[in-house]
């Protein structure tokens, strides 16, 4: 593995983490804030929260000593930025503060320096505008809690070089995670999914249909309880894209804008193309792995529900 010296601007909550799984992969990390004072307050945070989670069983043993090996606190971002190879803006989601801390960056960077925005939200290509030579410029977004959450979204706006991709896919695989390209769109994937998810929740609580707690209930207990396995295709695939369809045309009876059936399903279900019971769907798996997957969904449901056991409820109500 390359080792990469690597720059966190931002040593918050979200920076901290990020910097935490870089640091026990084996990179070199300066973490950099306002001022120093905060940038070495939050290092002894992540320090002390290394030590809990090595408690906990969530870090390895020696997680406190590399972390504390392979991280240090910046006097300024020029510091941190200067010698970086890759650098990480982790600062607030408002599109004024990362812009003045990604022209910072760029100023005192290397030209060649490879430099990331964890922004959730705000379109790639508007952040690009405040740094000098953008097509080093990318999207890393991770979620949070960063150490324990194993997506990243790899966004590119039009200008990112194809160059850097395989650097910054390298180096968060290092830690541990798998990352996903997307296409630079307000919201990226991630959150115009989940927000949508949120968004449906709400007027189902707002119209008296269910409570916030019931609809919780619902959703972790059944099409939640299958996600950490397969995404919404895979789950369409095998439960028919034939009765997919049929389902939208029913909710188009009351909602026929809102549940508009998409027209990828309509050509897919024109086609003859149902998913795993016809070998070919949206993520074409031959009919003859289905007996297989079925097996693995079962399993793999089946082991959830121990965890879920083993743990117990989440610690949100009261008995």
């Amino acid at each position: 593995m390359t080792v990469y010296k690597i720059a966190v601007v931002g040593s918050g909550y979200m920076g901290g983490g990020i910097a935490q799984v870089l640091a026990l992969a084996g990179h070199t990390v300066q973490i950099a804030d306002v001022s120093a004072e905060i940038a070495a307050s939050n290092l002894d945070r992540l320090l002390t929260e290394a030590g809990q989670f090595v408690a906990d069983g969530l870090f390895p043993d020696d997680a406190v000593t590399r972390i504390r090996e392979n991280v240090t606190a910046a006097e300024t971002i020029e510091d941190a930025v200067k010698d970086a190879d890759v650098i990480e803006e982790a600062v607030p989601e408002k599109i004024e503060i990362k812009h003045a801390t990604l022209a910072r960056i760029s100023a005192a960077a290397g030209p060649d320096a490879i430099i990331g925005s964890n922004t959730s939200t705000i379109l790639i290509g508007e952040l690009a505008e405040a740094v000098a030579n953008p097509e080093r410029f990318i999207g890393v977004h991770f979620s949070n809690p960063a150490p324990f959450i194993p997506g990243v979204e790899l966004i590119t706006h039009d200008g990112t070089s194809e160059e850097i991709i395989p650097v910054v896919e390298e180096i968060v695989r290092s830690t541990g995670k798998l990352t996903a390209r997307v296409g630079d769109a307000v919201g990226f994937a991630l959150n115009r999914l989940q927000y949508a998810l949120f968004h449906e929740a709400s007027q189902i609580v707002e119209e008296g249909i269910a409570t916030a707690s019931d609809i919780d209930t619902i959703v972790r207990t059944t099409f939640g309880f299958r996600l950490p396995f397969f995404g919404p295709f895979a789950i369409a695939d095998m439960a028919g894209l034939d009765v997919y369809a049929a389902c939208y045309a029913s909710l188009q009876t009351r909602w026929p804008e809102r549940f508009a059936t998409p027209g990828s399903l309509k050509e897919l279900v024109d086609a003859g193309k149902f998913g795993t019971k016809s070998g070919a769907g949206y993520l074409d798996v031959p009919a003859e792995r289905t007996p297989e997957l079925i097996a693995y969904r079962n399993r793999a449901y089946v082991a959830m529900q121990k965890l879920i056991d083993e743990l117990g409820p989440a610690p949100i109500q009261g008995d």
